[in-house]
């Protein structure tokens, strides 16, 4: 046999190994599942609604879903930071009427179904509905059987889910300092930025602003002011904060292919945990190219809604940490799948986890978080949930000394408040989240997140 050969015979046995994993898991569910409901009645879905709020800045949408059951119902995250109002119809007016009457357990049945219901499928907006659809279930799942997602799930792995915070500052210094304060109160892992994604207070005033180009919102990066900067950054924060504590940084796809490639194999010689997002969805070519000339670590997938997106970096072992959020590939079915394809290559979990995505799906991540054998990291909010976010979503994930902790109680854990939520609305197009301002080069062209 030639090595291709042999190559195409070990990841078929690989891939074989992963399918055969998620049907052991899959048939455990099912039957801690049938010993915890056995003798209930059957159930049905009576009511699906979308719930829209903006509590402390961020605009959220929540799916309801509630069933035949008197006072059962499950909560899910269909938020979608920049097109939330698209979300919303896409799960009143298709996902709704397609849900109701049908019974919530049949979770792999209701998401395969719904996946290809509008024929053509993925996407963030079709998948953030869905994402709701499916975390509701899986929370009516569990509370039904009165125990944690978790415990359905398997059961932990770990006693906490380890979590990494975000450090910047407009000096080296700065950003130094506040790596210092988060240490010291417990975490391990810190991303650390100089002056926002791309480092716009590096550059000059940019051409395109005195020629009367774009609007005035519109920002700049100065690519080559950025890198220096970031390799100076990374110099001065091993100097002063030491080896121990383990560092990410976020290139955010925002310089072209082949400065990320040189970028991440410079950045080598700090020890990253992961450089987080070298590449645009549209340039993963460039991924091999990485990997041929450097071992920095490579979280990708903030932007990712297919999976064909990641099959392939997964496969060909081209990362090391996968990053999507479970609100932009449809929920906690298909991130339990992508757990198990990662594991038999060796790849960790690293969820999108911002203060703009609703605690119910960080609480959701979490769950799998805790279960998962190949976990790597979750993005945390830092600090915490403000007190407000807290009041809207009783029972939000709690971060302490670098551990997100979910509580107890069965479901999800996390809930909503709908007479406090509607106190605080949506933020209008486009002065909410809704719409993003380019980010420009000199001469005005377009920097492509």
């Amino acid at each position: 046999m030639n090595r291709r050969g042999f190559l195409q015979l070990t990841r078929g046995a690989m891939a074989a190994g992963a399918i055969a994993m998620l049907d052991r898991k899959n048939a455990a569910i099912a039957q801690t599942y049938s010993k915890a409901t056995r003798g209930l009645p059957a159930l049905k879905i009576t009511k699906v609604k979308t719930i829209a709020t903006c509590p402390q800045g961020g605009n959220y949408v929540v799916m309801k879903v509630e069933t035949s059951e008197p006072g059962l119902y499950g909560v899910g995250s269909a938020t979608l930071t920049t097109r939330g109002a698209a979300v919303i119809t896409a799960a009143n007016e298709f996902l709704a009427p397609f849900a109701v009457g049908r019974d919530p357990a049949l979770i792999e049945d209701m998401w395969q179904t719904a996946y290809v219901s509008s024929y053509w499928r993925n996407g963030p907006i079709l998948n953030g509905a869905l994402c709701g659809l499916d975390e509701a279930l899986w929370d009516i799942k569990a509370k039904r059987a009165g125990m944690p997602l978790y415990e359905l799930l398997g059961g932990k792995s770990r006693f906490a889910i380890a979590t990494y915070c975000h450090a910047d500052g407009k000096t080296v210094e700065e950003t130094s300092e506040n790596v210092s304060k988060f240490v010291e109160l417990g975490w391990k892992h810190v991303r650390i930025q100089l002056g926002g994604y791309g480092s716009p207070s590096l550059g000059t005033t940019p051409d395109f602003k005195g020629a009367g180009f774009g609007l005035p919102a519109d920002g700049y990066q100065e690519n080559q002011a950025y890198v220096a900067g970031t390799l100076k950054l990374f110099e001065h924060v091993r100097k002063v904060n030491g080896g121990s504590v383990e560092l990410i940084h976020d290139m955010h796809e925002r310089i072209e292919p082949i400065e990320a490639v040189n970028l991440v194999k410079a950045l080598q010689q700090y020890r990253l945990f992961f450089a987080e997002d070298p590449l645009s969805p549209e340039q993963m070519g460039y991924f091999k190219m990485i990997r041929e000339q450097c071992s920095t670590p490579i979280a990708m997938g903030e932007l990712f809604s297919h999976p064909m997106e990641w099959t392939g970096l997964i496969s060909d072992r081209l990362i090391d940490f996968i990053r999507v959020g479970f609100n932009h590939i449809g929920g906690i079915t298909p991130g339990l799948k992508l757990a198990r394809l990662a594991e038999a290559f060796g790849v960790r979990t690293a969820w999108h986890g911002p203060g703009n995505i609703d605690p119910i799906n960080h609480a959701a991540q979490g769950h799998v978080d805790l279960t998962t054998p190949n976990f790597g990291i979750q993005e945390d909010v830092d600090l915490g949930w403000g007190k407000v976010i807290q009041e809207v979503f009783p029972g939000c994930p709690q971060m302490k000394k670098g551990y997100m902790y979910l509580n107890e109680a069965p479901g999800i854990g996390v809930d909503i408040d709908e007479k406090l939520a509607a106190k605080f609305p949506f933020k209008p197009f486009p002065a909410g989240t809704g719409f993003r301002f380019p980010i420009r080069k000199a001469d005005g062209t377009q920097i492509r997140p």
